[in-house]
């Protein structure tokens, strides 16, 4: 037995191992609700025991027999049912997992457990919502001797006669079957009954000690009829003779005249209730109360069609789920609940397409599919530009997945572990970036931790830019709005707005917006659409072309969307390996201009297209070089410009992206040389002054633009900036991320701010209130 699993440590992964009920248990106790502490003996265990044992030829093969059996002959049936049992029952459990199991139990200091059966089943088959009349729980001292038997009953239940049946009735053979047990301590119970809710009412049982006693028929409950407004619509106070009790321990015993008989296990006694207990409804007001606003809560995640077993405890009167029961229609689904972060807003529902091999990238996708992949480089965009929605088990906040999905307006979640592995193509999920949720959905319900039922509701994005719309819709929860309204919130302010773009299908969303122009245009982005990730146009006069064509076209819808306001087009800044991704990946390449001065070619390309659009008549095109790691790569950059004749335009500018390190110390030299202005790229900047890949979400924590050391860099680029009278614009994801930080940016004068088109309104409304504040404590200083 190499492990047990924990109830408050169960993953989705682990479902078939522990078994629906535990599995069921485990997510509601993950998610806070009353649920008893308990562990997994898991189906692994079950069948080492089973193919260990020394039997006859009739059951060698267990656990693998599918046992074919004349069920219609009872005789046979019985003999086969009393062999398996008696040779599961005289076998030894070894003392190793006697011991792990009464270690782990010794924690709660219960003199009792209870084993109850757990069992997954295969999704296909018209299985019984409830197995607990077929296999029952099985209560023991928590000592070795007791836990052993206790274990050999709980196995042996598989093969009683009317298992056996039942197995055959539903073509169901022993291998499919995942067996394993649930562990709990069994406290005392004051009262505990059954709770059954529908659209139209609920219903509660109640008795006196444990729920045993309703379970075996033995007393009428009390009941009640409740409707979903709290109303009582019928209460009847039951015939509650007895009540099931825990002894303390086996020495100890209770008052003998009120026992009518102990158990198997001598851990419970069935007891007399006194007289006057009889005429007393089990439930107090306050804890019917209860029971109901715990109802109300499950059914915000279950939906209405679910019933629990509950019971509440003697000494401490705290209120437990022990079982959780849904119909066969939210079990027969293979269903899911990931956990990621969310990376671009908007909630959507979609077909799941999954890529794990990352290497073969699809052509494309079919419609209104959700990408799932491990990761995904700037290549995948025309395929993205696809989907309707992005999953991915690597990547940050700043990750590829995280700004190509703002960049196009569609949800995204990333860090989703084992996604491609827990997601099988073609599911039907429901995903929201904005809290990283992806479930699984049927119909017009959705399903939750692999059996938690929750009533679908209409979805609709919420912070995103739907494609060709022409809503724009805050990223903040009740403040999604239309255009017009849109317009109202924009308030002027000293501080430039801009956007930042990449697809021209976005722009008429946006071009009406009283915005400052585009502060960054991701050129490799911009032109990977049309190159499907063939940057070598080289080979061939005709797609030289044909390339050259559509990127004065890209560039001019752009400039003449926004004209007279600037578009700052930043130069093509591409890792070798994103657009070769068969090449082992480096974390920084021959990425930037040090790659122009290895081959020039691409970037004269560029700069012929940016002048052609010039030519075109539109002087609002301003050019950024990406990283750039030098001086000289600089002065080299500037004399291509100059050759292409860009600068001829009085309005031009050539800024740098003020990202690698060394421009801190070196910035001075660099506007000697030329420099017209700086955008700070707090992405690759947090990343290399902290030493962090912003690909690696297992260093999310690390990576926060809000570390006094990238703080104060931002904070000596924008001062030096100013100390040299030239414009200092911020462009990566910081403002968006962390729209605290943007008080302290306008305090410190930066120019203008550029975010994605989500994040407009809310960037804007930080900006007039740190200019507000900046103004009222300027007069108050002067007052």
């Amino acid at each position: 037995m190499e492990r047990l699993y924990w109830l408050n440590q169960i993953e989705q992964q682990d479902r078939a191992k522990v078994g629906d009920k535990a599995f069921n248990l485990s997510r509601l106790l993950q998610r806070h609700y009353p649920v008893a502490p308990g562990f997994v003996i898991s189906a692994d265990v079950t069948r080492e025991f089973l193919s260990n044992l020394n039997t006859e030829t009739l059951i060698t093969d267990l656990p693998y027999s599918s046992l074919h059996l004349d069920t219609s002959n009872w005789r046979q049936l019985q003999q086969v049912a009393n062999s398996l049992r008696q040779e599961i029952m005289i076998a030894t459990v070894p003392s190793a997992w006697v011991n792990t199991i009464l270690d782990a139990a010794s924690q709660w200091k219960a003199s009792c457990l209870i084993f109850r059966p757990t069992v997954a089943m295969p999704a296909n088959n018209s299985l019984i919502e409830d197995l607990s009349g077929l296999l029952e729980s099985q209560v023991c001292w928590s000592d070795s001797t007791d836990i052993g038997s206790a274990l050999k009953r709980s196995w042996s239940q598989l093969f009683r006669a009317r298992s056996l049946l039942y197995w055959q009735k539903i073509g169901i053979d022993l291998r499919q079957i995942n067996f394993a047990i649930l562990v709990q301590p069994l406290w005392d119970a004051a009262k505990s009954g059954l709770l059954v809710t529908n659209s139209e009412f609920l219903e509660v049982q109640a008795t006196w000690g444990l729920e045993i006693a309703i379970a075996q028929g033995e007393v009428n409950a009390d009941y009640y009829k409740i409707n979903p407004n709290g109303i009582i619509i019928e209460q009847l106070l039951g015939d509650k003779i007895l009540a099931y009790k825990v002894k303390d321990n086996p020495q100890v015993s209770l008052n003998q005249a009120s026992i009518i008989t102990e158990t198997e296990s001598n851990c419970l006694v069935a007891t007399l209730v006194e007289q006057a207990k009889q005429q007393q409804f089990a439930l107090s007001q306050d804890e019917l109360q209860q029971l109901l606003d715990l109802t109300h809560q499950l059914t915000s995640e279950l939906g209405t069609n679910f019933s629990y077993e509950w019971t509440i405890l003697e000494n401490t009167q705290t209120l437990y789920l022990t079982k959780i029961i849904f119909p066969r229609s939210a079990l027969s689904n293979s269903l899911l609940f990931i956990k990621g972060l969310g990376a671009a807003r908007g909630q959507i529902t979609g077909t799941a397409y999954v890529i794990t091999n990352f290497q073969e990238k699809p052509g494309e996708l079919p419609r209104d599919t959700i990408l799932v992949a491990s990761s995904i480089t700037i290549d995948w965009l025309p395929l993205i530009q696809k989907s309707r929605g992005i999953i991915t088990e690597t990547g940050g906040l700043t990750s590829h997945a995280a700004i190509l999905a703002r960049e196009l307006g569609i949800p995204a979640v990333v860090n989703a572990n084992k996604a491609t592995k827990l997601i099988r193509n073609g599911d039907k999920l429901s995903l929201n970036g904005d809290n990283g949720e992806i479930k699984n959905v049927k119909g017009n319900h959705l399903y939750l931790d692999a059996n938690l039922r929750q009533e679908a509701k209409p979805l609709r994005a919420s912070g995103t830019m739907e494609k060709l719309d022409s809503s724009f819709k805050t990223s903040k929860a009740g403040e999604s709005q239309d255009f017009t309204s849109s317009m109202q919130i924009f308030a002027p302010s000293s501080t430039k707005l801009m956007v930042n773009l990449s697809q021209t299908n976005s722009i008429e969303q946006v071009q009406s917006l009283p915005i400052d122009g585009v502060g960054l245009l991701r050129s490799e982005l911009m032109a990977i659409s049309f190159l499907d990730g063939q940057f070598d146009i080289w080979h061939s006069e005709e797609r030289r072309a044909e390339v050259y064509a559509n990127w004065c076209k890209q560039i001019l819808l752009f400039a003449q969307a926004f004209t007279p306001r600037p578009v700052f087009y930043r130069s093509l800044d591409l890792r070798f390996s994103e657009v070769q991704t068969s090449l082992v990946s480096h974390s920084l390449g021959e990425r930037g201009t040090f790659s122009y001065l290895q081959n020039s070619q691409m970037f004269e390309f560029e700069l012929a297209a940016l002048a052609q659009v010039q030519q075109a008549g539109f002087d609002n095109l301003r050019l950024v070089l990406p990283f750039v790691r030098s001086v000289e790569e600089f002065i080299f950059c500037r004399q291509k410009v100059e050759v292409a004749g860009l600068n001829h335009i009085p309005q031009f500018q050539l800024w740098i992206m003020a990202e690698v390190p060394s421009v801190l110390f070196m910035l001075p030299e660099y506007i000697k040389a030329g420099v017209q202005g700086i955008a700070i790229g707090t992405n690759d900047l947090t990343q290399l002054l902290l030493g962090v890949d912003r690909e690696l979400q297992q260093l999310r924590k690390t990576l926060d633009e809000r570390n006094p050391a990238v703080m104060r860099a931002i904070r000596q680029l924008i001062e030096t900036a100013r100390s040299h009278h030239i414009p200092c614009s911020i462009c990566g994801q910081a403002p968006v991320l962390y729209p605290e930080i943007i008080d302290q940016l306008v305090q410190w004068g930066i120019t203008s701010i550029s975010v994605e088109p989500e994040a407009l309104v809310r960037t804007s409304r930080a900006i007039v209130r740190a200019e507000q504040r900046i103004i009222l404590e300027a007069a108050r200083r002067i007052s």
